[in-house]
């Protein structure tokens, strides 16, 4: 009998769940330790933990799996592209019913979509990914969907090259290792994976061009602009123009308004804190909290630290 009320009480206490108390969990879906996800991620673990709250960021697939954590309540909160979460609360797409129940914490970064080849593959034009070896992400990720939409803008598709569906730190050995001639990632700059093949050979970066650009953003109206400052990489000289998605801080229904407005609380008191933890967190503000999030209800917690 006693066990069984020791039982009860131990299930009682995981099933507060996220009623705003001191001692609520939160699972942070993020991505994988090449990206820019992780770090960030456990920077809000962090924060959240001195805030009262037991946080943890778990190293995931990215953007298309940390919906489907969400979705089947595995996690509370996760770091997504924006234009996957479009995806996913429109049934589009990898998703083939809409996911119910997200709601924003705040908009994060822009992440930059980057095709990346070594200088002596002699690759300098998206165009020329013709019948090469090209890493699009790893399958079903939102970087391999962002990979195959630029190609597409380019009026290629993988009939027109060899794909291989590699996560980040895959496809900077892969590009070391020369099994590949193309790497592409989705993520704030600069990014782990693009240092690391820097660090050991010359490397391209390559350039969206204005046309391809704006016929990509009629189409797909959640890209935006970006330019990749030189220096940005080991060898990297000049500027370079490509184009961006949003990362966003994405809830699910466990999470309620008073934790919402916590967890929002919290991260914005310690932006310092977060945007120590990698460059990319720099553009983290207040001003820029909703940017590319039309689409998608606000918590209510959260809105109101937003005003």
């Amino acid at each position: 009998m006693k066990r069984c009320l020791l039982l009860l009480v131990c299930v009682a206490l995981l099933c507060l769940g996220c009623g705003g108390e001191k001692g609520t969990f939160i699972n942070i879906a993020t991505g994988g330790t090449a990206g820019t996800y992780y770090p960030i991620g456990g920077a809000i673990a962090d924060i959240l933990n001195k805030s009262g709250m037991n946080a943890a960021a778990q190293s995931t697939g990215a953007s298309v799996a940390n919906i489907n954590m969400l979705r089947d309540k595995q996690v509370e909160l996760a770091i997504v592209q924006n234009d996957i979460t479009y995806y996913a609360v429109n049934g589009q797409e990898m998703f083939e019913e809409k996911v119910e129940g997200l709601s924003a914490i705040t908009s994060l970064y822009p992440e930059t979509c980057q095709f990346v080849t070594r200088q002596d593959s002699g690759i300098t034009d998206i165009s020329q990914l013709k019948g090469k070896r090209v890493a699009v992400g790893a399958a079903g990720s939102g970087a391999e969907a962002n990979a195959r939409q630029i190609l597409a803008a380019y009026g290629l598709t993988y009939d027109d090259v060899d794909e291989q569906f590699l996560s980040f730190a895959e496809s900077a050995y892969a590009l070391k290792d020369q099994t590949v001639d193309a790497a592409f990632v989705t993520a704030g700059f600069p990014t782990a994976a693009v240092q690391d093949v820097a660090s050991q050979n010359p490397i391209n970066v390559l350039t969206i061009d204005d046309a391809h650009l704006a016929a990509l953003s009629q189409k797909y109206p959640f890209y935006s602009k970006i330019v990749i400052p030189a220096n940005t990489y080991a060898g990297q000289t000049t500027d370079v123009q490509s184009v961006s998605v949003m990362a966003v801080l994405v809830a699910n229904d466990k999470v309620d308004a008073k934790v919402g407005e916590q967890i929002a609380t919290a991260l914005f008191d310690n932006l310092d804190k977060l945007q120590a933890a990698h460059s990319a967190a720099k553009n983290i503000s207040k001003e820029n909290a909703r940017a590319g999030i039309d689409f998608l209800k606000l918590n209510e917690g959260a809105a109101k630290v937003l005003k």
